[in-house]
C-alpha cells in the first residue's frame, strides 16, 4: 500500500484513471500554497523564479515559457514502503499534444524521501503552456526495488549473445532468426 500525506489540504489526492490503470495521476497544487514563485531554469540554464498568476480567488496558474524547466508542487508527501520506490512518468497526452515532458525523463522517489513531491517538467514546445491548479501533470507507479550490490570486476565481461555494437546496431545487421 502506498500512503500519502497532504501538506496542503487543497492538494488533489492521487487516483487511478481506470480500474486497469498501471499508474496513478499526480496533479499540480497551487491553491492555498502561499506559493507565488516557482523555481525554473531557462533554455540557457539560468535559474529564475516564475510568478504564478491568479485566475480565481486564491487559485493560481503557471505559464511555462517555451524551452523552460520548472518544479511543479503537488502538495503531497509519499509514505513509500521500504523496498519500493515511486517512479514518475510523463502523461502521454500532455507530451504529445502540448510538449510538456518530464525534464529528467523519469523521476524516482526513494522510500527514505519524506519531503514534498515536486514534478520536474519541461516545456518542449515553441509555445507557452498554462498549468492550472488540479491539472494532471504526471503519473506515478509504485515499483518493487531489487536488493543488490555494485562490485568492480577485474576482467572484461564476456560476450553473452551474438550482439555486436550498440546505439541502434541491432537494427542494422542482416540477420535471420528461426522463431
Amino acid at each position: 500500500m502506498l500512503r500519502f500525506y497532504k501538506i496542503n489540504q487543497n492538494a488533489i489526492s492521487p487516483s487511478f484513471g481506470t480500474k486497469q490503470s498501471a499508474c496513478f495521476d499526480l496533479s499540480a497544487c497551487f491553491v492555498g500554497n502561499n506559493l507565488t514563485k516557482i523555481k525554473a531554469y531557462s533554455a540557457m540554464n539560468v535559474m529564475m523564479e516564475l510568478d504564478c498568476c491568479s485566475y480565481e480567488q486564491d487559485t493560481f496558474n503557471l505559464i511555462i515559457p517555451a524551452d523552460f524547466r520548472v518544479l511543479i508542487p503537488t502538495g503531497l508527501i509519499f509514505d513509500i514502503p521500504q523496498g519500493y520506490s515511486v517512479r514518475i512518468h510523463p502523461r502521454s497526452g500532455l507530451s504529445f499534444k502540448q510538449g510538456l515532458v518530464l525534464a529528467n525523463s523519469e523521476g524516482v522517489i526513494d522510500s527514505d524521501y519524506i519531503q514534498e513531491c515536486f514534478i520536474m517538467v519541461k516545456n518542449d514546445s515553441m509555445s507557452r503552456i498554462t498549468i492550472k491548479h488540479g491539472d494532471r501533470i504526471a503519473q506515478g507507479e509504485l515499483v518493487k526495488s531489487l536488493d543488490y550490490s555494485i562490485e568492480e570486476c577485474y576482467t572484461t565481461p564476456q560476450q553473452k549473445t551474438d550482439r555486436i555494437g550498440g546505439f541502434g546496431s541491432t537494427g542494422t545487421h542482416n540477420r535471420s532468426y528461426i522463431v
